[in-house]
C-alpha cells in the first residue's frame, strides 16, 4: 500500500528533478520519482538534444538509472512537469515511456501518479494508460 505520505515524498522528489531538467528546446521540464519494490526511490529528469531523437524522458531516465544498478522490480512512479518547470497540469508519460514501464512492471499493479500539487495527485495503473500493452509475456504465446 502506498500511503499519502509516500505519495507526497515522491511528489517532492519528482518536483526537485525539474531543477535538473535539460530542456533548452521545448522549455518543458519533467521530473520523475520511481519507487522500487524494496522502497528505494530513483529519480529522473528529461534531457533534450539538438537532434531531438537522442532526447530522453524523465521516466526513462529514472528506470534506466535503477536498471543499471540491477533493480528490476517497481511499484510506482510519480511524474510532474510543465512549461519552464512550472507545474500547471498533469503530465502523463509518453507512449515510449509506457512501453518501457511495460517491460519491467505488472500493468495491473504498477501505479502511475500524476500531480499538479501535493494536494492534487491522480492515480492510474499502467494498464489504464496502456491498454492492450505488448510485453515479454506476449513473446512466449
Amino acid at each position: 500500500m502506498i500511503t499519502n505520505e509516500l505519495k507526497i515524498q515522491l511528489f517532492d522528489k519528482a518536483k526537485t528533478m525539474l531543477n535538473f531538467s535539460y530542456a533548452p528546446y521545448s522549455h518543458f521540464h519533467v521530473g520523475a520519482a520511481l519507487l522500487t519494490k524494496d522502497g528505494k526511490i530513483y529519480t529522473g529528469c528529461n534531457i533534450e538534444n539538438a537532434a531531438y531523437g537522442p532526447s530522453n524522458c524523465a521516466e526513462r531516465t529514472a528506470f534506466f538509472k535503477a536498471v543499471s544498478e540491477g533493480i528490476l522490480k517497481f511499484d510506482a512512479i510519480m511524474v510532474v512537469g510543465g512549461p519552464n518547470g512550472k507545474i500547471k497540469d498533469y503530465c502523463p508519460p509518453c507512449g515510449v515511456c509506457r512501453q518501457v514501464m511495460m517491460e519491467f512492471c505488472n500493468p495491473d499493479e504498477f501505479k502511475i501518479f500524476l500531480a499538479k500539487s501535493k494536494d492534487d495527485i491522480v492515480e492510474y495503473t499502467l494498464k489504464e494508460l496502456l491498454p492492450l500493452g505488448f510485453g515479454n509475456a506476449d513473446l512466449n504465446k
